[in-house]
């Protein structure tokens, strides 16, 4: 009985535990379906809310998905001349491409093992990875691991935007898993190293890319980063600027705690995946970061302000031009609208500053370097100025000093070249370009390319010709000469080798009718209106904008070019970073003057520098060479200018303030004229220390054809006539074998009476004693007239071609007194009577015998007569102009032999001794 209850139990027992298992069976396989069927309902949801989400977005081919993860903002570079490295264009980001293969192992690989372990193995995604990281977003679990990939990162980066929401999420993983299908791992892990942020450099700028990161960090190329730089660097992309060892100002920060642990945890995380050794490890943690960090380095910019500037204006202008002609519009469209202009000036800005372009120059650095140390060190400038402006925020006039300031620039003739410049003394002060671009009065340097040169052209003058440098007056206009004083008739080569006003205006005013203007304008000097020719002040410089010193200078390039403008550059070529030439500079010459017109104009500007008012520039160079130039100066001596050229080179300084204010006369003994001369002959000797084949040719301006040597009468500029030759007014000069010297009737000399006063010469009247006038050569009155003369301002010559008008006082003169000289010769002074011309002695007759003319003297000459005959009386008369005579002197009585001692003077006048 008792074993029958003990069955029944334990089958009561199994039985309940099979009901129960089946229980507990079926409710699992409840829930587990229930929770597959949830499970794939969130799978469908989720896939449909995927769909969703990428539906809209295109699917990018091949090409687009290259273009775009390519695409990124890369640094261009600047090269000096000769491929000498300047810097970099300046932009936000600094960023250089580099190979892959060109990257040290050891940042492939701390790279990997900190960004993206599973790198080589996954498709683009981590699906793990991506719920892990969904699951502590959900949760906002304090660590946050990620969940993108290397390939998704260079999605987000170069293709999305860093938008947080689940629809850039998805886009990110679709095109992450096409980005795959397309590129090998080494594609897409150079693409990613070549777009990542590394934070700031140890100037302070902003760096992406590892090779901009090596060297902007450590000083080295990405290839030769160790372990613990790479380890640093790799750190960094998580949190760039919290990481980065370096302030906005390029400062290293005084924590850098986060960095190094940082860069420990990324070593432990490559011993961790088996990447480096424990002594390998051991060995990065040792090594000094900090201690290996780059040094500042200066940008182009704050070592070459002007010159990086100019380089950036240039460039922008040309490659907006290239940028325009793809789209159809020409150089003159583009100038002539304004908003098409800055639109494509725009446009090629962006690419410059993004597309790693490297832009080549024509500046030989170690002259531009030679030069600006010339212009910090010259002592002969002059005082500051002080002007008073008023201040923007009180509103009160305040004193500011403005000290002299220098712009100058040097070009090759044959290609236009800028090989340097100088832009100004502290670009701290003073940003403007006073090279390139400040516009100033050129002074008389207006002369060779405004009034000389074309009027050669022309046929209206020669060196030869002559010009009158006589007082002028027009319209109220009154010009005047720089020393004050004027020079009679003088030839074009004269008056431009002293930088006579008068001769030059006079040239102009006979060729103004026929637009000499246009002859600047194919020079490249634009900013002169054509409106402004019939100012005659324009002549002399006097014009309404001014000129550049670039543009002057390069104006002068012509006559070394035998006529031809060959306008000046400093672009040399563009070059993409694939190597493609984007840019290349090409030469248009213009002609403008003939050989002949050029060579002449070459020639005169040589006596500029021989003996003219350049001549002291001989004394400051070191070297020689067939120099040309001229000098200028502006209304009031504000601005003062020398410009020279030789077969190679043209060069030219201009000195100034830039508030316009006159120049000190003299400072530390030298003229403002002999300063500007002084500096350039500096600079020109710094270029020569550096390139003297270049700076000193040995070669000459060579003489071309159609050039001859002719005679010419100074007075006329003819070919000499007889009384030009009696006269001993002939001279030589060149010619343009079209414009020789004229032969005609002789209308400038005539025979004609006159009186010579103190080296002048004046009209004899009809009452003038004979023994006191002369006859020669003398000017035709009828040519004065011409000229528009009176006689009163021909007077102001002496030239001993013009008979000027001497007017007596209608008073007899009074008598001169006379004295006896060491016993043998009678003396007397000047007489005080601006009409007297000369002096007659008399000897007193002896026996009731009248008087006797013993000699005439003429005013001006030694007043004195020795021929003394012993025991004679002498006196002595004053004639004047109309032939008035004074009444006698004092008598003096030479002496008898052996009796000077003895000589006396007598007071009485020879009527009362012999009453």
């Amino acid at each position: 009985m008792e074993h029958k209850k003990q069955t029944f139990s334990l089958e009561k027992a199994w039985r309940y535990f099979f009901i129960t298992y089946e229980v507990v069976w079926n409710l699992f396989l409840i829930f587990f379906i229930l929770i597959l069927c949830l499970i794939c309902f969130a799978v469908g949801l989720g896939a449909g809310y995927f769909a969703s989400l990428v539906k809209d977005m295109p699917i990018p081919s091949y090409k687009e998905m290259k273009r775009d993860i390519y695409d990124y903002e890369e640094t261009s570079h600047i090269y000096f001349a000769n491929n000498v490295y300047l810097g970099n264009f300046r932009s936000d980001l600094e960023r250089e491409e580099v190979k892959l293969q060109d990257v040290s192992p050891y940042v492939i690989k701390a790279i990997t093992a900190t960004e993206d372990e599973y790198f080589y193995e996954h498709h683009g995604v981590v699906p793990k990875a991506i719920i892990r990281a969904l699951f502590q977003e959900a949760t906002n679990s304090p660590l946050q691991t990620g969940g993108s990939t290397l390939t998704q990162q260079l999605v987000k980066n170069q293709i999305l935007t860093n938008e947080v929401s689940f629809e850039r999420k998805a886009k990110e993983i679709l095109l992450a898993l096409r980005l795959e299908k397309f590129f090998s791992k080494n594609e897409i892990l150079e693409a990613y190293l070549n777009v990542v942020p590394f934070g700031r450099n140890a100037s302070g700028r902003n760096i992406a890319g590892i090779q901009a990161a090596a060297q902007g960090v450590f000083g080295v190329d990405a290839k030769d980063l160790n372990l613990a730089q790479a380890a640093f660097l790799a750190g960094l992309p998580q949190s760039p600027f919290v990481y980065t060892p370096f302030t906005s100002d390029g400062n290293v920060k005084k924590d850098l705690s986060p960095a190094l642990h940082r860069m420990k945890t990324v070593l432990n995380r490559m011993k961790q995946a088996g990447y480096i050794s424990e002594k390998q490890y051991q060995e990065a943690l040792q090594y000094n970061v900090a201690k290996h960090f780059a040094p500042p380095k200066p940008s182009p910019f704050e070592k070459y302000p002007w010159l990086t500037m100019e380089i950036e204006k240039r460039a922008k202008e040309v490659l907006a031009e290239v940028l325009a002609k793809k789209d159809g519009y020409t150089k003159e469209q583009l100038l002539q609208n304004a908003s098409l202009h800055e639109r494509y000036v725009a446009k090629a800005e962006k690419q410059l500053r993004q597309n790693g372009y490297n832009i080549y120059t024509t500046i030989d650095k170690t002259i531009y370097d030679r030069m600006q140390k010339v212009v910090a060190d010259y002592r002969y400038y002059g005082d500051d100025k002080i002007q008073y402006v008023k201040d923007k925020e009180t509103g009160k006039m305040v004193a500011k000093r403005e000290p002299v300031e220098v712009g100058a620039i040097l070009i090759e003739n044959s290609t236009g070249k800028i090989i340097s410049f100088v832009g100004g003394r502290d670009y701290k002060r003073e940003q403007l370009n006073h090279a390139t671009q400040a516009y100033r009065s050129n002074g008389s340097t207006m002369k060779p390319l405004l009034v000389y040169a074309p009027a050669m052209e022309m046929g209206i003058v020669q060196p030869g010709s002559v010009i009158p440098d006589m007082p002028l007056r027009v319209n109220g206009y009154t010009p005047k000469n720089a020393d004050g004083k004027t020079h009679g008739l003088v030839s074009a080569r004269r008056a431009l080798q002293y930088s006579y006003n008068i001769p030059a205006i006079r040239t102009y005013m006979k060729i103004m009718n026929q637009h000499p203007v246009e002859y600047l304008h194919k020079m490249g000097i634009t900013s002169v209106a054509k409106t402004e020719e019939n100012h005659i002040a324009l002549a002399i410089g006097g014009t309404s904008t001014g000129v550049t010193v670039e543009e002057n200078v390069n104006a002068y390039v012509t006559f070394a070019n035998y006529g031809t403008f060959v306008d000046a550059y400093l672009i040399e070529k563009i070059v993409s970073n694939d190597g493609q030439v984007i840019y290349e500079h090409q030469s248009d010459p213009v002609p403008v003057f003939s050989p002949q017109t050029s060579y002449l104009m070459i020639d005169m500007m040589r006596d500029v520098i021989r003996g003219g008012t350049a001549s002291s520039l001989r004394s400051y160079l070191k070297f020689q060479a067939d120099w040309a130039g001229k000098t200028g100066t502006s209304e009031n001596q504000q601005d003062s200018w020398f410009v020279a050229t030789n077969p190679n080179v043209t060069f030219g300084v201009w000195m100034g303030y830039d508030t316009p204010a006159p120049l000190q006369s003299t400072y530390r003994g030298l003229s403002y004229s002999k300063r500007t001369q002084l500096l350039w002959a500096q600079l020109m000797n710094s270029a020569y220390d550096v390139n003297p084949q270049l700076i000193a040719p040995n070669n000459r301006f060579n003489m071309p054809g159609g050039i001859v040597r002719r005679a010419y009468c100074t007075v006329s500029g003819l070919t000499p006539s007889n009384a030009c030759q009696k006269a001993g007014l002939v001279s030589y000069d060149l010619y343009n074998t079209k414009f020789t010297p004229k032969q005609g009737k002789e209308q400038y000399l005539i025979e004609g009476r006159f009186v010579e006063v103190n080296g002048k010469r004046y009209a004899a009247l009809d009452t003038t004693p004979s023994e006191f006038v002369s006859s020669g050569v003398i000017l035709n009155r009828e040519v004065l007239k011409r000229w528009g003369m009176n006689r009163s301002s021909a007077s102001e010559w002496n030239g001993m071609l013009f008979v000027n008008e001497l007017k007596e006082n209608g008073k007899i003169p009074a008598p001169p007194a006379i004295h006896l000289a060491n016993g043998t010769t009678i003396t007397w002074q000047p007489h005080s009577e601006h009409d007297v011309i000369g002096y007659r002695v008399y000897r007193t007759g002896q026996g009731g015998a009248p008087p006797q003319v013993a000699a005439v003297v003429k005013a001006g000459k030694t007043l004195s007569f020795a021929k003394l005959q012993p025991g004679a009386t002498y006196y002595v008369t004053a004639v004047d102009i109309s032939g008035k005579e004074s009444a006698p002197s004092n008598t003096v009585a030479a002496p008898l032999p052996g009796a000077a001692n003895q000589a006396k003077e007598k007071t009485q006048t020879p009527e009362k001794q012999k009453d």
